[in-house]
């Protein structure tokens, strides 16, 4: 468990309460995508099974899928494996990640196994929100709500991680993770998270020049982020919403973009209230279109001509 960081009192209470035998059977842990619900729940596991954290057990179970959701069929395979004895000692943990993937239908064949389980086996369940998940589910599981990291968890974090970067470029990995130590590990790896965001700093930079051409050639830029839309209405916002912090309050320890902060400091010189405002409105138009599946290729056009009318 040194390798993982936060939750410490939900960690001890559960450890508590497999000492004592007063475990629920089932269990949902809530949190959003890189919060560390896959590891938590294989701690948690291995609590269960009276373990040892530094080793793996055939007799936890971790079930996910590569479709776009868990159907029946699905949900039978599982059943066919709580039915089946412990391996190694008297107890096995089954673990559903991206418990959202349940169909409704899923969730209801999943549901007498929840409510009457076998009584060695416990479920654990992993979703990024319980609002797709059925009352009847819920009301049989114990919930674990996951929050967001504090900042000198996530600064542990990096130092676990060996992450050997600047104090600059440590904190605004922490200020865009906003508490979620896996957007820690994509700040810092993923090479097309750096190219979209040179790509709006470059787009913001053109905007106050009215480069009309260029401008165009970013709009094809940001259309090829298809898969990756909301990611970019995230970024182009985190940026926006730097330069009007700047231009309220100056303070560099505010803004998310640190490793920007020459670039902030030139749009918040060049651009206007008026601009960012009409900007940030543009941008909630984006999200609404998404919501409503709007082209994305039509969805950039309307935002950035939103941004030049500004």
């Amino acid at each position: 468990m040194r390798d993982f960081i936060g939750h410490e009192a939900l960690i001890n209470n559960f450890k508590q309460r497999c000492l004592k035998n007063t475990l629920s059977h089932a269990h949902l842990i809530v949190g959003e995508d890189g919060v560390g619900k896959g590891k938590l729940a294989n701690i948690l596991a291995k609590f269960i099974l009276n373990g040892y954290l530094d080793r793996e057990y055939v007799d936890i179970i971790n079930y996910s899928s590569e479709k776009s959701s868990f159907g029946v069929d699905d949900v039978r395979d599982i059943i066919e494996e709580v039915y089946k004895k412990p391996f190694e000692k008297d107890k096995k943990v089954i673990i559903i990640h991206e418990g959202n993937k349940l169909t409704i239908q899923a969730q209801n064949a999943l549901l007498k196994t929840i409510e009457e389980p076998p009584t060695e086996v416990y479920i654990i369940i992993l979703c990024e929100s319980s609002d797709l998940i059925l009352d009847t589910i819920k009301s049989r599981c114990e919930i674990y709500k996951l929050t967001p990291l504090t900042k000198d968890e996530l600064y542990k974090y990096i130092a676990i991680k060996g992450y050997d970067y600047s104090e600059e470029e440590k904190s605004s990995a922490i200020a865009f993770s906003e508490g979620i130590p896996g957007r820690i590990d994509r700040y810092f790896s993923d090479t097309e998270l750096q190219e979209l965001r040179d790509k709006i700093v470059d787009l913001l930079l053109q905007l106050t020049n009215n480069e009309i051409e260029a401008i165009l050639e970013k709009e094809e830029q940001l259309v090829s982020y298809k898969q990756n839309k909301e990611e970019v209405i995230n970024v182009l916002s985190s940026f926006i919403r730097d330069i009007l912090v700047n231009k309220e309050v100056y303070n560099e320890n505010l803004i998310i973009n640190r490793d920007k902060i020459k670039e902030i400091e030139r749009l918040t010189n060049e651009m206007s209230f008026k601009k960012l405002n009409k900007m940030l409105l543009g941008l909630q138009e984006a999200r609404k279109n998404i919501k409503n599946n709007v082209s994305w290729a039509m969805t950039v056009r309307i935002m950035l001509m939103d941004f030049m009318e500004g």
